[in-house]
């Protein structure tokens, strides 16, 4: 790993300086998210290579067991002394690891990272009853993006029309690339393989699925057609499948392997919520313009996934517990309502306000006074500033500057 780091271009993470602090004192991290995001990388950098780092992830490992544990601690006493630090990468792998750790976290600090939303289900929920912290890493926030393309921006550079243009083609670029290291660095063409292991290795294969043809079908629909509402009776006729609750198995399959994101429809009643359409968001723009059949898919609905990803990144990287839904009436939607802190926020999306402006501005103001929310919030591409209607602010902001500043300055506001 260490001659990996050395090789590579390595930056600093958004969620770095929050997971340090988690492992400040004894206790469990638990790096979770989708397959080539960088959790391998970031436990490293946590540490400072000064640790026990072990990846199941390599086929040498594979015959490894649980009883194998206490064997590989005490050789590492043996060759550098006690470790402060362990790190169990994609721990997964291992039946039975729970315990092991379980029993670290009393004296050591433990970074255990996995792709399955499973990991931290079962016996680990068991052994540790709460006693560990969960950190969701995500591809690339366009600040990462810049920062790994080493993008630098001079001071008030929001100022400069030069430097606003050149950001926004950025922008172009991070929306069609995505956030995935390997395809910033090397190009879009590495998505599609990218695509394939986490369908066939982390989905068909990891649960044995028996209708795979089906699956992918399915899943190139609800990528393809993300934002987008859908029920499973729908996803099943679409794919072929006659079984309802198989159709629910293999969303929550795609789900656990983190490639998309289920939305709920927001309402105060939970049979509400469970009986109502729901939308799926994947965990980048760029597969969704590597599976799309369109040859330039709406920017519009890419802006609205970049959006839901940077809710999510603010959420998953300041520990702030929160959720987020989607929100219908009779005359129209708003596309995401962020539940933190005790309060609701309404955030609409859309490529410009001209000549929509009524039916956007209609819809947050209609969200807030059922929601009782104080604020609301439209990111466009480029415009920009406050609007007050029937007693409700709303704060107009461009997709860069969202982006770039994060959903957490209004997480902080809260």
């Amino acid at each position: 790993m260490s001659e990996f780091v050395k090789r590579e271009r390595i930056i600093q993470r958004d969620s770095e300086e929050s997971a340090k602090s988690a492992i400040a004192s004894p206790n469990v991290l638990a790096i979770l998210g989708v397959r080539r995001s960088g959790k391998s990388v970031l436990s490293w950098n946590l540490t400072g290579g000064n640790a026990l780092y072990v990846n199941f992830f390599d086929e040498r490992l594979s015959a490894f067991r649980s009883d194998d544990f206490e064997r590989l601690l005490n050789a590492a006493r043996e060759l550098w002394g006690e470790p402060e630090i362990v790190v169990l990468d994609e721990v997964q792998e291992v039946k039975g690891w729970e315990m092991f750790v379980s029993r670290l976290r009393l004296n050591k600090r433990v970074v255990v990272t996995g792709s399955s939303s499973r990991l931290l289900s079962g016996e680990m929920a068991t052994y540790l009853m709460g006693r560990h912290v969960e950190l969701t890493l995500f591809p690339f926030s366009f600040r990462e993006f810049l920062r790994f393309k080493g993008v630098r921006l001079s001071e008030n550079w929001e100022y400069s029309d030069r430097e606003v243009s050149r950001v926004k083609r950025e922008l172009e670029e991070y929306l069609e690339i995505g956030g995935f290291p390997e395809a910033v660095r090397f190009g879009r063409f590495y998505l599609s393989q990218i695509y394939r292991d986490l369908i066939e290795r982390d989905v068909i294969m990891r649960h044995g699925v028996k209708h795979a043809d089906a699956l992918r079908e399915l899943a190139r629909y609800l990528i393809s057609n993300h934002a987008s509402e859908f029920t499973y009776s729908r996803l099943g006729s679409l794919a072929g499948l006659r079984d309802v609750h198989t159709v629910r198995d293999y969303v929550s399959y795609l789900e656990e392997a983190y490639l998309i994101f289920q939305l709920r429809r927001f309402s105060f009643k939970p049979k509400g919520q469970l009986l109502s359409p729901r939308k799926a968001y994947p965990v980048d723009t760029g597969i969704v313009k590597t599976l799309t059949l369109k040859a330039h898919p709406e920017k519009g609905r890419l802006m609205e996934l970049a959006v839901f990803l940077e809710i999510k990144r603010a959420l998953s990287y300041s520990f702030v517990p929160g959720e987020v839904y989607y929100w219908r009436d009779e005359r129209g939607e708003v596309d995401f309502i962020v539940r933190v802190g005790g309060k609701l926020i309404p955030i609409q999306v859309t490529f410009s306000l001209e000549g929509t402006s009524d039916r956007e501005v209609g819809n947050i103001v209609r969200a807030s006074k059922a929601l009782r929310a104080e604020k609301g919030i439209i990111v466009a591409w480029e415009e920009e500033g406050k609007v007050e209607r029937d007693g409700v602010k709303i704060e107009v902001v461009p997709l860069w500057r969202f982006l770039l500043y994060g959903f957490s300055r209004f997480l902080s506001s809260t």
